[in-house]
C-alpha cells in the first residue's frame, strides 16, 4: 500500500508512523515492511503541497514504480487523496497512471530473463470522491499516453546493429498497418531521386544502408488546415568524413530521437481518435564515413532552386529535414513543426531539461504551454535575421555550418527556414539535450527518453485549426 505525503506533514492516515523530513521529499519512496501475514507499506514524498502538479505527481509515480518493482512487489494500491485534494481526483488519476506506466519502462529485451527488472502486474487506485467512469476513461488515456511514448523510447533505445534505416522503415510500416485511419507511404531509391530529395541522398552516401523518407497521414477531419510533423530519423550519427571522436560513441544511436517523437505522436492521435489533420514525415539515413562517402565542399541541390554547400557533414541533419520541409509543402501543409536531435550547443544554451524551440511566435508559444503541461519543456529561442550571414558560402547559396563557434542551434533553425516557403507557419524544436537521460530521474529511465511524443500529440489536437 502506497501512501503520498507532503512536506511538514505529522501524520499519516491509516499508518502510525510519523515521516521523516527527507521521506516527504518529491519522489523519494521509504518502505515500511510488515509482519509475515500483514500488508507492507510505502510512503511517496510529494514534495511542497502548494507546488504540486500534474508534472511533479507524474515524477513520483514514476519514481515509486521503480523502487516498488526493485522491491520484487507484483501488485500494488495506492491512495490518492493527498494528490486528490490539489488535482481532483480524475486528474490525479491520470497523472499518476501515466507516471507509474513510463517509470515502470526498461528496456531490457537483450538481458536474460534472470537479470531483467521486475515490474509490479497490478495496480490499484483508491481515488476517493472520483466519477468512476471519468476516472476510467483518463487512465486509460494515460495508458495511450504512455505507450506511445514507450514506443518512441524503444526505438530510439535499440542498437545500431539492429536499427538500421531500414528497418526503422519497417517497423514504422508495421506499426501502422492496422491503425485505422493511418496510411504509410515509403520513398526510397527512385522515389527519392523523382521526388528530388537530393540531401537524404547525399548524407547517405557512405552507408551500405538505403534511406528513406516514411510519409504517414492521418486525416480524421480532412476539413482542418493540415499540420505536418517533420522529424528527423539518423538511425546511426558517425559524423561522415567529419567523423566523431570520443571514448564511447554508442550515444550516436539516439539521433533519431526525432522521428521516434513524430511517430510516437502520430500513434497516440490516431489511437485516441483525435480529431485532426496530420501527416508524420520522417527522413530516415545513417551518417557513417565510407568509400563513397558525402565530402565537405560538395554542393547539394534542392527543388526549391537553393544549392547547399557541405562545410561539415556532421551537420548532415539539417541537410535530411531540408528535404521532408519540401515534401510536406508538396502536400499541402498550412503548418509545419519539425524536431529533430540537431545540436549539442542547444544543451549549453538550455541544460539537460528544455528543449529549444525556434519559428512562428505563436506556435512556439503553444508548443511551450502544451510542454508545461505534459512535462516535455522548450523554450522560445531568437531567430536573429542578421546572423543568416553566418551561413554564407562563396560558390553556393548557403552553408550548412555556421562560420561562427556561437549560437550554433540558433544558426542550424535559420538554416531551415529557408526550405519554409512563405504563408507556411513553420516551428522547429531541437531536442539533442533531451533526447535521453543518463541514469533513472522521475518516470525517465537511463536511456531514450521518449521526450516529444506527448508535446506534438498535445500540440495538434488543441491547435488543430486555430
Amino acid at each position: 500500500m502506497l501512501h503520498l505525503v507532503f512536506e511538514g506533514a505529522k501524520g499519516i492516515p491509516g499508518l502510525h508512523v510519523e515521516p521523516t523530513p527527507s521521506a516527504a521529499a518529491l519522489g523519494r519512496t521509504s518502505l515500511l515492511y510488515g509482519t509475515p501475514g500483514e500488508r507492507h507499506a510505502a510512503i511517496v514524498g510529494l514534495g511542497s503541497a502548494h507546488r504540486l502538479d500534474a508534472e511533479r505527481l507524474r515524477r513520483a509515480a514514476g519514481s515509486a514504480a521503480r523502487a516498488i518493482g526493485r522491491e520484487g512487489y507484483k501488485a500494488a494500491a495506492v491512495d490518492l487523496g493527498a494528490a486528490a485534494d490539489r488535482l481532483g481526483a480524475e486528474g490525479g488519476v491520470q497523472a499518476w497512471v501515466e507516471g507509474w506506466l513510463l517509470g515502470s519502462y526498461a528496456f531490457d529485451r537483450y538481458k536474460t530473463e534472470a537479470a531483467r527488472k521486475s515490474a509490479v502486474s497490478s495496480l490499484r487506485l483508491l481515488a476517493g470522491s472520483a466519477n468512476r467512469e471519468a476516472a476510467i476513461r483518463l487512465a486509460e488515456k494515460a495508458r495511450l499516453r504512455a505507450e506511445s511514448a514507450m514506443l518512441a523510447r524503444d526505438w530510439c533505445n535499440e542498437p545500431a546493429n539492429v536499427m538500421t534505416p531500414e528497418r526503422l522503415a519497417d517497423e514504422i510500416e508495421r506499426r501502422f498497418a492496422d491503425v485505422p485511419g493511418v496510411g504509410v507511404r515509403i520513398y526510397r531509391g527512385d522515389d527519392l531521386a523523382a521526388s528530388g530529395m537530393n540531401g537524404l541522398i547525399a548524407v547517405s552516401q557512405g552507408s551500405r544502408h538505403a534511406p528513406a523518407l516514411v510519409e504517414l497521414t492521418y486525416a480524421s477531419d480532412p476539413s482542418l488546415p493540415l499540420v505536418a510533423l517533420v522529424g528527423k530519423g539518423m538511425t546511426f550519427d558517425m559524423g561522415g568524413m567529419n567523423v566523431k571522436t570520443g571514448r564511447d560513441l554508442s550515444e550516436a544511436r539516439f539521433d533519431m530521437g526525432g522521428a521516434c517523437a513524430v511517430a510516437g505522436a502520430l500513434d497516440l492521435l490516431a489511437r485516441s481518435g483525435a480529431a485532426v489533420n496530420v501527416a508524420a514525415l520522417i527522413a530516415v539515413a545513417d551518417n557513417v564515413p565510407g568509400s563513397g562517402a558525402l565530402l565537405p565542399s560538395s554542393v547539394v541541390r534542392y527543388p526549391n532552386g537553393l544549392t547547399v554547400q557541405v562545410g561539415n557533414t556532421d551537420a548532415e541533419g539539417r541537410l535530411i529535414l531540408a528535404d521532408a520541409l519540401l515534401h510536406a509543402q508538396r502536400l499541402g501543409a498550412a503548418e509545419i513543426v519539425d524536431i529533430a536531435t540537431l545540436t549539442g550547443s542547444v544543451g549549453h544554451a538550455l541544460g539537460l531539461r528544455v528543449a529549444g524551440v525556434w519559428g512562428d511566435p505563436a506556435i512556439t508559444e503553444a508548443l511551450r504551454s502544451c510542454g508545461d503541461s505534459c512535462g516535455d519543456r522548450i523554450w522560445p529561442m531568437p531567430l536573429v535575421d542578421d546572423d543568416e550571414d553566418l551561413l554564407r558560402s562563396d560558390y553556393a547559396d548557403l552553408n550548412n555550418i555556421s562560420s561562427s563557434a556561437y549560437g550554433g542551434a540558433c544558426a542550424a533553425a535559420l538554416f531551415l527556414r529557408r526550405f519554409v516557403g512563405e504563408g507556411v507557419r513553420w516551428a522547429h524544436i531541437d531536442m539533442a539535450n533531451t533526447v535521453q537521460t543518463p541514469g533513472d530521474r522521475g518516470y525517465e529511465s537511463a536511456g531514450a527518453t521518449g521526450f516529444g511524443v506527448r508535446l506534438l500529440a498535445d500540440y495538434v489536437e488543441r491547435n488543430a485549426g486555430k
